[in-house]
């Protein structure tokens, strides 16, 4: 296994926050060259210790790029911290965004390595983000560390609430890791790497972990799974199901015996790495795997699911008698809320009930009713609304800057704008806007949210109309023409994707060439059962049902309209996004 150390340049890549990452490039012998493959290192470790993979692998005709996390190796910040694992799985994002410009590659070009903790990251980007890459190695991911101290996860969340920030110290020596006392001996001096990992990190990793060992079926990348046959750090279960629940006609998992944690620096890893070389070969030899997003309406998990919350428990059982008493406690004692009050008026879709959410102030009939609004407020679904309506106003002010670069008017519409307040909130202040129409099908959002323009003082470039978000022609005939289109909260209230198609094509008839599309989407939701058994919707009362859409599906159909997607952002609890396309050339 002994070769000569390739030569890499050393860069700093900015993310959206302003946090600096070291990385290193391992540049191929021939600088044109579209192949490229970027490393993810293990917790606690950096891009150093990679090294060893780059020459091994004896590629010479391809890229490889590796990273320091933040807070890991020659990264700035606190040894072991980040704000959040979405924060992490964001870096993520757009560090492969900014390999593929840097490199000058698409992003079907490059394959993904990941190891342990930088696997978890690297998963849960494949199913948040749904990138376009050309496939994915995860090697023991490390989505169940085992902790050998009983209720050690209950213990360190009941301190984190106590105490706030601080750091756990892992159990984890080299000899645990590997049987190559090259690497064992090099883990206990190397003195970049730290021992520490900040407890909210530690837990976000299990709880999203969780989420997405679930839901892999979201994941229809092309997916090479290497597992540890003795791995005395995670557990392989969840790897397996993860696994087994990857849609993908191309998939490989392997089960080592005998591998420690370290999958890839183990004493035998010519076996790993053969297995490695073997699926890169085949994936840059074929062209870009496409699944068939199709019929996913009709024939997927996101369907199925939809179609089960159709059939509710019986009466008598006890999940049904659960249910019950969970919506005779709503229905009573909870319309002391006013926001399930008006849940109940309005349905708890409606515009008005999410401009109440947006402002999140407790409401209700005296102290009880008070309280019971908060904890309303408070419920994961209504947190990831509003940290959805500040991803949204992000959005739109990026899609105002590639408007600006491109020379485009700024005309914005929003198709189902509720009362508008978030379209408002990020538009006001732009002196240089042409005009805003808002559109709504219901007659009460359309007034509430006109007379929030009057009392903005935007009556001379904003109005809001009545109007149907799946007409076709009245969205392909919109005057003037939008050059900024805004679908949110909408898609996920109805199961068809016909009704998407008519919607995006009406949205892509209008939009010229260049013109930016933000569009939300919603992967996931911990609460589809209490929300179909105990709310009702806006449609007449009947049970507010959604419909799950992979990341990738949605992006799916908004490419098929003609648009390109080029940024996404996502809520820490792994929601809600929102995305922004734009429209490519007619035809």
């Amino acid at each position: 296994m002994s070769q000569d150390a390739r030569l890499y340049k050393e860069g700093i890549f900015t993310t959206s926050d302003d946090s600096a990452l070291y990385y290193r490039h391992w540049p191929a012998e021939k600088t044109d060259s579209r192949k490229l493959i970027i490393l993810f290192h293990r917790g606690h470790e950096h891009s150093g210790r990679l090294q060893h993979i780059v020459d091994e692998l004896i590629m010479p005709d391809t890229h490889f790029y590796a990273w320091d996390a933040r807070g890991h190796g020659q990264s700035p910040g606190e040894r072991g911290y980040s704000p959040s694992l979405a924060r992490s799985v964001q870096d993520v994002d757009e560090f492969v965004r900014f390999v593929a410009q840097d490199a000058g590659v698409s992003s079907e070009d490059i394959i993904v390595i990941a190891q342990s903790v930088g696997a978890v990251l690297v998963s849960t980007w494949a199913h948040d983000y749904a990138p376009k890459i050309r496939g994915m190695i995860l090697a023991s991911p490390a989505f169940k560390v085992k902790l050998y101290v009983p209720f050690a996860r209950t213990g360190l969340r009941l301190m984190q609430n106590f105490r706030g920030m601080f750091y756990v110290n892992s159990y984890v020596k080299g000899k645990y890791l590997t049987h190559d006392p090259q690497r064992v001996a090099s883990f206990s001096q190397d003195k970049l790497i730290t021992r520490q990992i900040a407890v909210n990190i530690l837990l976000d990793l299990y709880k999203t972990a969780e989420r997405i060992v679930t839901d892999s079926s979201a994941i229809t990348l092309p997916t090479q799974v290497l597992i540890s046959g003795d791995d005395f750090v995670v557990h392989a279960e969840p790897q397996k199901r993860f696994y087994q629940g990857l849609r993908s006609s191309i998939k490989e998992q392997h089960i080592l015996p005998g591998f420690y944690h370290d999958t890839l620096g183990e004493k035998d890893r010519e076996i790993a790495f053969e297995k490695m070389k073997l699926f890169i070969s085949r994936l840059y030899e074929a062209a870009p795997y496409s699944f068939d997003y199709s019929h996913e309406d009709q024939w997927s998990p996101g369907a199925d699911a939809w179609r089960e919350l159709q059939a509710r428990p019986k009466l008598r059982s006890l999940k049904g008698l659960f249910w019950a008493a969970l919506r005779y406690g709503m229905n009573t004692l909870g319309r002391r809320s006013k926001g399930v009050q008006l849940g109940y008026d309005t349905g708890f879709d409606s515009g008005s009930t999410l401009d109440y959410v947006y402002r999140n102030v407790p409401e209700g009939n005296g102290i009880l009713g008070r309280m019971i609004d908060r904890n309303y407020l408070n419920s994961i679904g209504w947190r990831g609304i509003r940290v959805r309506k500040v991803h949204i106003q992000q959005m739109i002010q990026r899609a105002l800057a590639t408007l600006r670069e491109s020379h485009l008017p700024l005309r914005a519409v929003d198709i189902a704008a509720g009362h508008g307040r978030y379209v408002l909130d990020a538009l006001e202040n732009e002196t240089d806007i042409e005009s805003i129409l808002l559109r709504d099908y219901s007659a009460l959002n359309v007034a509430k949210g006109q007379a929030m323009i009057e009392e903005r003082g935007l009556s001379h470039i904003a109005q809001f109309k009545e109007g149907n978000a799946f007409d076709y022609d009245s969205l392909a005939t919109l005057h003037p023409a939008p050059t900024l289109g805004i679908v949110s909260g909408l898609y996920e209230l109805f199961p068809s994707n016909d009704l998407l198609k008519t919607s995006l094509a009406g949205l892509a008839a209008a939009i010229p060439p260049g013109g930016v599309l933000v569009y939300t989407g919603q992967p996931w939701h911990p609460q589809l059962k209490t929300i179909a058994y105990t709310l009702t919707s806006h449609q007449n009362g009947i049970p507010w049902m959604m419909r799950v859409r992979s990341q990738k599906e949605m992006d799916t159909l908004v490419e098929q309209a003609g648009f390109e997607k080029c940024s996404q952002l996502i809520d820490e609890y792994g929601i809600f996004t929102v995305s922004m396309a734009v429209r490519k050339a007619h035809g």
